[in-house]
């Protein structure tokens, strides 16, 4: 039954792999269960409120888990959601200082609608397949750089520089347990892969967070070098879930408290931003996955759409913001996830942490982090498939890579990429080769890259 539900076999995999790689996705994005509710409580509405660490950890676990398995189900698909990072901050602080939370969480709602409107209509669907394959190859290594910068970062073995703009460790050295805890499980990980070990990735997660709870209970290390979470045994294992903010949404309320321009700025914002980081995503982590085809086109890509757009409107409802596709799927594929069954692990888990919330503050980013720059080198491989010696496609493609990285965006390396490759074309009048979407879509980058002068020109 799984494998004719699931087509187990048609996509070379066994449920033993889907359940490794729903289990690895799930241990690579747990983070954001703690982190969502850091960030979104850390920030004022205009009336001066602040939202509860408690219910918006229970909102974040309980979207979360509704998404991936709708995912799971409707799209069969290898991807975890859950509250999307770059989505929430838009909340925290450019939407919540103008209108209450309510009011802002109805915009999350309708940025959700919106997404399912454009995947439902098949907009979003031809805007995908209008995107040349070339430039498709290097949103999947754009993703994979990105992807190891943030475990880098997040592991401390990159840090923001003196008078450079990066640098190695905090000090321009590497010290402190938490990054050697991270360069152990990062060199294990490498050599059980290479070795080709099953479960590489997974036991490199779960030996790397017992080596981190020893040190750390060993010696007097302080939490926060470990990041969002600080590898300990819990004092205790369950814990009760508070579902205050589920349904706390207001959806128009902020086009009258904020203004209509404010309000429709910070709509624009959540749904580019929503639509293709996602998109991206979907890309980068299918064509890892083996699941493009040769016209670069992913199976079922209405359906995953739709439950992406779907998840949008979920996180408004449960007041976590908006869920997308994580990019730390990822690391699921990684070990081996090429199916909807995956993502029944991960989202059965996810669920769970509901109850279990404790259990999540176990793992450590040293611990998880191995995982993002392992996956991050796999997912590099797809630039043979970038035609670099087309000038054409090759500087498209470049900054496509560059600036996902560089800019800590998905969505910005996508937006330079097509507008650089449209205008390319149309310089050398190959019109032909441009779709007519393409057009569209370069107007609504330019658009996107220049908000901030948009909105002074209209005050």
């Amino acid at each position: 039954m799984l494998d004719r539900f699931f087509e187990l076999t048609g996509r070379g995999t066994t449920v033993g792999r889907e359940v490794r790689g729903g289990l690895t996705t799930f241990m690579a994005m747990a983070y954001i269960i703690l982190l969502n509710p850091i960030i979104l409580a850390g920030a004022r509405d205009v009336t001066g409120a602040r939202l509860s660490i408690g219910e918006l950890t229970t909102s974040t676990a309980l979207a979360a888990a509704i998404t991936t398995l709708l995912m799971a189900f409707v799209g069969n698909a290898p991807f975890g959601l859950a509250a999307g990072l770059g989505l929430n901050a838009v909340v925290a602080y450019q939407a919540a200082p103008h209108m209450t939370w309510a009011q802002a969480m109805g915009l999350v709602v309708l940025e959700g609608f919106v997404i399912i409107l454009l995947a439902v209509t098949g907009l979003r669907t031809l805007i995908m397949n209008a995107i040349p394959l070339a430039l498709k190859h290097a949103i999947s290594v754009g993703i994979g750089l990105f992807i190891a910068l943030i475990g880098l970062v997040d592991a401390g073995f990159v840090a923001a520089g003196t008078g450079t703009p990066v640098q190695l460790g905090a000090t321009g050295h590497l010290t402190g347990w938490p990054v050697a805890v991270f360069c152990f499980g990062l060199l294990l990980m490498i050599l059980l892969y290479v070795r080709r070990v099953p479960a590489a990735i997974l036991i490199s997660i779960a030996v790397t967070a017992a080596v981190a709870i020893l040190v750390n209970s060993v010696n007097t290390i302080d939490p926060a070098t470990w990041g969002v979470v600080a590898p300990r045994m819990p004092e205790r294992l369950v814990s009760a879930p508070d579902f205050g903010l589920v349904g706390q949404f207001d959806l128009f309320g902020g086009f009258v408290t904020a203004g209509a321009l404010t309000a429709t700025v910070v709509l624009f914002t959540l749904v580019l931003s929503g639509f293709f980081d996602a998109m991206g995503t979907i890309i980068g982590v299918s064509d890892e996955a083996g699941l493009v085809d040769e016209r670069g086109r992913v199976p079922r890509l209405g359906r995953i759409l739709t439950v992406d757009g779907v998840g949008g409107m979920v996180g408004g409802v449960a007041s976590s913001s908006a869920n997308t596709v994580f990019v730390e799927s990822a690391a699921g594929v990684g070990e081996g996830a090429r199916t909807g069954l995956a993502s029944v692990v991960t989202g059965a888990l996810l669920g769970l942490t509901l109850l279990f919330t404790p259990l999540a503050a176990v793992v450590p980013a040293a611990a998880a982090a191995p995982a993002l720059v392992l996956v991050g080198a796999l997912m590099m491989m797809q630039s043979r498939n970038v035609p670099w010696d087309d000038l054409d496609l090759a500087v498209p493609a470049f900054l496509t890579i560059a600036l996902m990285p560089f800019t800590y965006s998905i969505t910005n390396g996508v937006g330079a990429g097509v507008i650089v490759y449209t205008l390319i074309k149309a310089v050398r009048g190959r019109f032909s080769e441009i779709p007519w979407l393409l057009w569209v879509v370069s107007l609504i980058f330019l658009a996107y890259f220049a908000i901030d002068w948009l909105e002074q020109l209209f005050a």
